[in-house]
């Protein structure tokens, strides 16, 4: 059975439709940097707000990936 290491890295992603398409977003882009990715995890979600209305959903989230 081979034995594997894994990394941890956070980062936080934006989009102005939602929390589950800034979380997309993020996986898109840490997926053409990374190989290996395991899993997300989701650690928090907040919204920038704009003249009293819901202007950007964010996520800040950990990628896991196997070394190589």
């Amino acid at each position: 059975m081979p034995h594997h290491v894994a990394r941890v890295t956070q980062a936080i992603a934006e989009s102005p439709v939602s929390f589950e398409d800034a979380l997309q977003v993020g996986f898109k882009r840490a997926a053409e940097t990374l190989r290996g990715i395991t899993g997300l995890r989701l650690l928090e979600q907040r919204v920038s707000v704009k003249d009293n209305k819901v202007a950007t959903y964010r996520v800040r989230f950990e990628v896991i990936f196997i070394l190589e």
